[in-house]
C-alpha cells in the first residue's frame, strides 16, 4: 500500500495546486535516498514498490511527476509506464525514469517510446535530480493555472452570453411603446376607450421604466466581466 510522506506546504503554493510526486521503485534504500533528496520540494511524496501498486496510487489520486525505476520484479518500468499512459487521468503526467548507468540506445528508445519524459541514471548526483524535478513541478503549476484561468473564462463567458440574451429578449419585446390605447377609429371608440387607453400607457411605462433598469443592469454586468477577463490577461505568466 502506497505511504505519503508527511511534509510542509510551501507558503507560496496553493494546497490545491500542490500535486504529488509519485516514487517507483522496488528497493527500500532507493525509495529512501529519493524522499531525502526531495523532501525540501514540500510536495507530498508518495511511494510504490511496485508497477501495480503505483496503477493503484494514479487512479486514487493526481500527481506532477513520476520518477519510476526501470528494472524492477514483474511489471518493470516500461510496463508501468505504457499502463500509465492508458490511464485517462495519468496520461499527461510525465514519467522520469530512473536507470542503471550507461542504458543502451534500444534501451533509450523504448524508453521515449513508452512516454518518458527524461531518464537520469543511477547513482543519481542530488542537485540534478532536484533540478529535473523542480523544472516539472514548476510546470505542473503553470498548467493547473492555466486550467484555472480558462475554467474562469468559460465561466465568465456563458454568464455574458446569458447577459446577452436577456438583452436581445428585451429589445425583441420592447416595439413601439405607449402608441396602442387613444387610436379608435370612431368618437365612441376614442371615448370609451380614454381611460383604458391611459392605463395602457402607464403600464408601458412602467414596463419600459423597469426594463431600462434591467438593461443597464446587464450592460453593467458585462462590463464588469469584460474588466475581468481583460484583468485575468494580464495577470498570466
Amino acid at each position: 500500500m502506497s505511504t505519503q510522506i508527511p511534509t510542509e506546504p510551501a507558503t507560496d503554493t496553493p494546497v490545491a495546486d500542490r500535486a504529488g510526486i509519485l516514487l517507483v521503485d522496488d528497493m527500500e534504500e532507493n525509495l529512501l535516498a529519493l524522499e531525502a533528496v526531495l523532501a525540501s520540494l514540500n510536495v507530498p511524496l508518495v511511494r510504490a514498490r511496485s508497477g501495480e501498486e503505483a496503477m493503484r496510487a494514479l487512479r486514487r489520486e493526481r500527481f506532477a511527476l513520476v520518477l519510476l525505476d526501470v528494472r524492477m520484479p514483474g511489471m518493470d518500468g516500461f510496463d508501468t509506464a505504457a499502463g500509465i499512459k492508458r490511464l485517462d487521468q495519468a496520461k499527461d503526467v510525465p514519467i522520469i525514469f530512473l536507470t542503471g548507468s550507461d542504458p543502451d540506445s534500444g534501451f533509450t528508445f523504448r524508453g521515449y517510446a513508452t512516454g518518458a519524459a527524461d531518464f537520469i541514471p543511477k547513482p543519481f548526483d542530488p542537485w540534478v535530480l532536484r533540478a529535473k524535478v523542480t523544472v516539472f513541478l514548476e510546470l505542473h503549476r503553470k498548467n493547473r493555472q492555466l486550467e484555472a484561468l480558462l475554467a474562469r473564462d468559460n465561466v465568465q463567458l456563458a454568464e455574458m452570453a446569458r447577459r446577452l440574451a436577456a438583452i436581445e429578449s428585451m429589445l425583441d419585446r420592447s416595439g413601439p411603446v405607449g402608441h396602442g390605447g387613444g387610436s379608435g377609429s370612431d368618437g365612441a371608440g376614442a371615448a370609451g376607450g380614454e381611460g383604458e387607453g391611459r392605463d395602457d400607457g402607464d403600464a408601458d411605462t412602467l414596463r419600459g421604466v423597469g426594463e431600462l433598469a434591467a438593461l443597464r443592469d446587464h450592460v453593467a454586468g458585462l462590463d464588469n466581466i469584460l474588466r475581468e477577463l481583460r484583468r485575468g490577461r494580464s495577470l498570466q505568466p
